[in-house]
């Protein structure tokens, strides 16, 4: 099975395709099988690394409660350990908001990002009653047998890691809009138009990084990776098209 020792971390990771490097960063309770559409149409043109944090997929969980602080720890840790000092970064949820961080902490390791559904805090999420509609019952379900499934720690885990991802997302994250203003990658803001973010949130996020674009993915969900991988990818892909190549890869 590929994977790598980190601090305090056995993580599972994959890498697929050939070319520049990408990371593929999942969402929150998702696995790479989440996002394994889109994985499969952008390592056509790049090297795709995508690992599983600790609680989700493959990755043993870890006692301590989430932090989107940890997650951009995991990642740093992550991208030494394969040897990978520039990445072009695509994130998805609880992985845009990672990737975010990234861009704006840690700016030489990210060649460019494509934040998808991310909010920069919890007022950004619709209604509890719209945010049902956001991600279907067949989707919770899906999720759910794909935990039960990959997870060392056991089907039974999962209301533990729900548990921990449902406080993180009352609390974090706190991100300003003014802070935004020093990511210096080319960025790309996506989410769907039904997505548990709402539109202005999601707008306000692209008018925050400098020179952002923005794409409201019609008809789409929050899970809009899986519900519409080829448009998004294709979105994605022409986009990347437009980013200097990495130097030295």
């Amino acid at each position: 099975m590929p994977y790598v020792e980190l601090p305090g971390s056995r993580t599972y990771h994959e890498i697929t395709g050939a070319g520049e490097p990408l990371l593929l960063l999942h969402g929150g309770f998702c696995s790479l099988e989440a996002t394994g559409d889109l994985n499969r149409l952008l390592s056509a043109r790049y090297r795709v690394h995508g690992p599983e944090r600790p609680g989700h997929g493959r990755t043993p969980d870890q006692p301590q409660p989430y932090a989107y602080a940890a997650m951009v720890d995991h990642t740093l840790a992550y991208l030494d350990a394969i040897g990978v000092p520039r990445a072009h970064v695509v994130g998805f949820s609880d992985g845009a908001i990672t990737g975010l961080l990234l861009a704006r902490d840690h700016p030489r390791r990210v060649a460019s990002l494509v934040a998808i559904s991310a909010n920069l805090d919890p007022s950004g999420f619709v209604p509890d009653e719209q945010a049902a509609l956001s991600v279907s019952a067949r989707q919770h379900e899906q999720l759910g047998e794909e935990y039960g499934r990959l997870s060392p720690d056991g089907a039974g885990h999962a209301d533990t890691v729900v548990g921990k991802l449902l406080d993180l997302w009352k609390r974090e994250p706190q991100i300003t809009p003014d802070s935004l203003a020093s990511v210096t990658a080319p960025t790309l803001v996506m989410a769907g138009d039904r997505d548990m973010v709402t539109l202005e949130h999601t707008a306000s996020i692209a008018a925050a990084v400098p020179g952002a674009q923005l794409c409201v993915v019609p008809g789409a969900g929050h899970l809009l990776v899986r519900e519409c991988p080829e448009l998004v990818g294709a979105v994605v892909t022409r986009f990347l098209a437009s980013v200097p190549a990495l130097a030295g890869r």
